[in-house]
Parts: C-alpha cells; sequence; structure tokens
C-alpha cells in the first residue's frame, strides 16, 4: 500500500476531526520520522512535544519491553511496585509534595478541577456549588466537554453546550486583571506559562511572579499546566523556572513518556491533593505499572543526557536563525527554548501552505491559528540538523 492508500483508508473509515498533512508516517528514530514510501522527515513537531526525547529512545523502549514482560496494569484496587518509586522520584524532582496520576492531559486537567474546587469548600471555606476558577483568554487546555466550555476559541465550542459554568476569562499576562477578577468564591488560577496552541504566547517578564504573588495574597490555588511546556521544552525542566516560582499546582504529560504511553500527572501540595478522599476521583489505567515504568525511565534519560541544557542552547540557535530570515511574509518569530512560533502576515494566505512546502522539502511543522507555525522538534536536535532545517525553511520562505 502507499500513501494514497492510506489517507483513503482514514478519509473512508474514521472520524473527520482531524485535518492532518498528508503524510503517512511508519518509523521513527531520534529526530527523524519515514513515511510509507520511505521518505525521511525531520520531525519539527514531536507529536507536541510528546517525544521530547526523541522517537523511539533505546532506553525507555528497552523499560517498556522489561514491564510488559512482568506485568502491565493492576488497577488501583491494588498496589503496584512502580507507582511509589515514581511518586517518590517525581517529588524530589520537580519539589512536589504529592502526585496523582492519570493518562492524558486533559484528565490531569479534570482532576484538579475537581480538587480544587473541594479544597474550596473544605479548607478555603467558599459555599457549596459557589466556586469559581480563573482562566486566560486562548486558553487550550484539552478538549473534554468542561475544557471547552472556557475556551475562547468559537471552533471548539460551537454546537456542543451547554457547557460547565464556574470559570471566569481573564486576558493572559494581565496581572492586573487577575486581581481585578478574584472574588471570595475564587478557588483557582489556571493557565499555561507559555500559551501553546494559540501560537506560542510569551507573557511579559515578570507575569508569573505577580500572578503567584496575588493569589497568595488572596488564597488562590495557582495552577499551571505544563503539560506542553514542561519536561525540558522551555530549556527548563519547567517553565515556571524562568521566574523562580512555584506554582501550588503543575500539571505535567506528553513527555513524561517519551511518547511511548500514555500518563499524566497532578504535581500538587499536600493541602489541595489531600481533600480527595477514597473513592472520590480515580482511573482504571491510571499509575499503572506500564507507565510508571516507562515515565520513571523517560525522566531519567532527559535529565542523564542533559536534554533540556540542549534545549536551551540549540532553540537560542535556533531562534536566531529563524529571526534573521528576511521575508515580507513573516510578521514575528517568538519562543523560548524549543518551543518557537513563527507568524505570518494575514497576506501570506495562512501557515498550512507553507507547512506543506516545508513538508515536501523534507520538514515537518504543523500550522496553529491559520498565521502561525510552529516548531517544536525533539530535545535531542544538534545545530547541524537545525542548519539543514533553515536550508529548507530559507528556500521556502525566501523564495515564495
Amino acid at each position: 500500500m502507499q500513501t494514497a492508500d492510506f489517507i483513503e483508508l482514514e478519509e473512508t473509515y474514521g472520524a473527520h476531526n482531524y485535518k492532518p498533512l498528508d503524510v503517512v508516517l511508519s518509523r521513527g528514530k531520534g529526530v527523524w520520522v519515514w513515511d510509507v514510501d520511505g521518505k525521511k522527515y525531520l520531525d519539527c513537531l514531536a507529536a507536541y512535544s510528546a517525544v521530547n526525547q526523541g522517537h523511539c529512545h533505546p532506553k525507555i523502549l528497552d523499560a517498556m519491553r522489561e514491564q510488559a514482560e512482568k506485568m502491565t496494569i493492576t488497577s488501583r484496587a491494588f498496589r503496584n511496585d512502580q507507582l511509589g518509586l515514581l511518586y517518590k522520584e517525581l517529588c524530589e524532582l520537580t519539589n512536589s509534595h504529592k502526585v496523582l496520576p492519570m493518562n492524558s492531559g486533559a484528565e490531569a486537567v479534570e482532576t484538579i478541577i475537581k480538587a480544587v474546587r473541594k479544597w474550596g469548600y473544605t479548607v478555603k471555606g467558599v459555599p457549596r456549588d459557589k466556586a469559581e476558577i480563573i482562566v486566560c483568554q486562548n486558553n487550550f487546555h484539552g478538549r473534554t466537554i468542561t475544557l471547552v466550555g472556557f475556551s475562547t476559541e468559537d471552533y471548539y465550542r460551537q454546537a456542543f453546550g451547554p457547557f460547565t459554568p464556574g470559570f471566569k476569562i481573564i486576558p493572559f499576562g494581565d496581572a492586573d486583571a487577575l486581581e481585578e477578577a478574584i472574588t471570595p468564591n475564587t478557588v483557582g488560577f489556571l493557565l499555561e506559562p507559555i500559551q501553546g496552541e494559540a501560537g506560542i504566547i510569551i507573557p511579559p517578564g515578570g507575569y508569573l511572579k505577580k500572578a503567584k504573588a496575588i493569589c497568595e495574597k488572596n488564597h488562590v490555588v495557582l495552577i499551571l499546566d505544563e503539560i506542553q511546556t514542561g519536561l525540558g521544552r522551555t530549556g527548563r525542566l519547567l517553565a515556571e523556572q524562568h521566574e523562580g516560582i512555584e506554582a501550588d499546582i503543575t500539571l505535567i504529560g506528553k513527555a513524561l513518556s517519551g511518547g511511548f504511553y500514555p500518563i499524566s500527572a497532578v504535581l500538587s501540595n499536600t493541602e489541595v491533593l489531600g481533600v480527595l478522599r477514597p473513592g472520590e476521583h480515580g482511573s482504571t489505567f491510571g499509575g499503572n505499572p506500564l507507565a510508571c515504568a516507562v515515565a520513571r525511565t523517560a525522566l531519567k534519560v532527559l535529565i542523564e543526557e542533559k536534554m533540556i541544557e540542549n534545549a536551551a542552547e540549540v532553540g537560542g540557535y535556533f531562534l536566531e536563525a529563524l529571526q534573521q530570515i528576511r521575508s515580507s511574509l513573516i510578521k514575528e518569530v517568538r519562543g523560548r527554548g524549543l518551543m518557537i512560533g513563527l507568524e505570518l502576515f494575514p497576506e501570506a494566505g495562512g501557515a498550512r501552505r507553507y507547512c506543506e512546502r516545508l513538508m515536501s522539502l523534507g520538514l515537518l511543522c504543523k500550522e496553529t491559528h491559520d498565521n502561525i507555525i510552529r516548531f517544536t522538534p525533539p530535545l535531542i536536535i544538534k545545530k547541524e540538523e537545525i542548519d539543514w532545517a533553515m536550508e529548507q525553511i530559507i528556500t521556502v520562505f525566501e523564495n515564495p
């Protein structure tokens, strides 16, 4: 079968809730992937940061094989020998008190909404069913009905209501707006340190530090969604470290398994997760031994192989190179570490056509919000591979 045959199968038998580029991938190694016709591509998306460690990292693969031969799942009806070890290693690495593992990023967000609401009622003293959580414009926290309900992207919300109440939306990066929005019923402030799906939107310097101070003053839980930004993507283990703060709650996922297996985690202080009692929340697959063993190794290679340091160094190199492109099509290039957005003027005709041209030259990336291209390659990428990528990018934008 060739590319067209696989695409026809997807279009015939699959739901049409995605619009992927027409490349059918069959193999990956490191920063490179190959399609069913044998063509090689440089992956500059990394599965939206799920494969920070690179495709099919051999040590993570070995850990998965070894654990899969012993035990894959117990459910949380019983304990397993991997879960406590993952808890300890995550807490020591991130300075957290407690961990609650789930499967997807959206599940982690849903989990903390429940926990923070209960904390508001049982600890802060908010009247029952009156809890408010503040979120930001242009947020992206997942696609469950609750999470799209407080999105400001109309397309995500159309024909899916009614939505879950209890959320208040403010501008991203505006500390004054946060302070004004807080009421006695406010229990949490949920935001991304850098908005990924919105197009790599970086808040003003000092914003997270101000937000932390405002939340502390008002007894509000600060929740950072680091599902995309965390685990080295921005050149630090967590993006919050750029401003020297610690959120009350941090959500991680994606690269937590190096792309091998679904796992996410809520990293919390004891006060918030301590409100949950047996039976109030759970997941059949959450915290299963296979996911835990894979995550433990994924974290280990991230640190031991200095991928975070590489993201900082090579990310700066990539960002500077992109900013040197001379093209009337490009409005702005912005980023931190290996999380970079290239925004085009509307007159350029949309970002997708340029993603398709780059694909034809062997470079894979993806558009977001019509006019923005995201470049988020695996954290193991080398400068010489960036140089090759730049040759293709320059070809597309300096010779449109």
